[in-house]
């Protein structure tokens, strides 16, 4: 965070209250991402994020502080701070995203994307505080029995997707594991 933080706004000169105002909503970008699925039921696509312990809900959107709109200069500013936290979500959204989907080398073998498995899907047009969500209804492996490309039910309808464009959450959930604890 702090790496691509120092990389959006090295050349910003920005007082205490937009700085303050940056971090708060860099803030709520990080506790947006999604880490496991809510509920074992196939019809929700809502995940769990640091943000349901922060408030018992999922952060949808950002601190606003009030602004009057009469003086030029703080709308300005406040458009250089929009500026600085949607550069941020680019980096970061990607980033994490691809961080969470680093292969090991051939000698050890990923486990395979499952049936019912929610995952976030790559698109690099989403904005700030939204991961799209689907979960996985068919996969298809290749001859060597690896899954290959996957049917995805999202809120939108259902996409085919190959799998470097979903990516499997941090903490997955054993379906057993659910059924068990239920």
């Amino acid at each position: 965070m702090k790496r691509i933080l120092l990389r959006v706004a090295k050349s910003a000169i920005m007082n205490f209250e937009e700085l303050t105002t940056l971090m708060a909503q860099i803030e709520a970008v990080l506790n947006s991402r999604p880490l496991s699925p809510l509920s074992s039921d196939p019809n929700d696509l809502n995940p769990l994020s640091p943000g349901h312990f922060l408030t018992n809900c999922a952060i949808s959107s950002f601190p606003e502080p009030y602004t009057s709109s009469d003086s030029l200069s703080y709308h300005s500013r406040w458009k250089l701070i929009q500026s600085l936290r949607d550069k941020f979500w680019n980096r970061w959204s990607t980033e994490y995203l691809t961080h969470l989907q680093i292969r090991a080398k051939w000698s050890v073998q990923n486990p395979n994307l499952m049936e019912n498995q929610l995952v976030p899907l790559k698109d690099p047009n989403t904005k700030p505080l939204d991961w799209p969500m689907g979960r996985i209804l068919v996969v298809f492996p290749g001859s060597d029995g690896l899954v290959r490309e996957v049917n995805v039910k999202t809120s939108t309808g259902i996409l085919k997707r190959a799998i470097t464009k979903v990516v499997p959450l941090p903490i997955p959930v054993d379906p057993a594991t659910v059924e068990k604890n239920i």
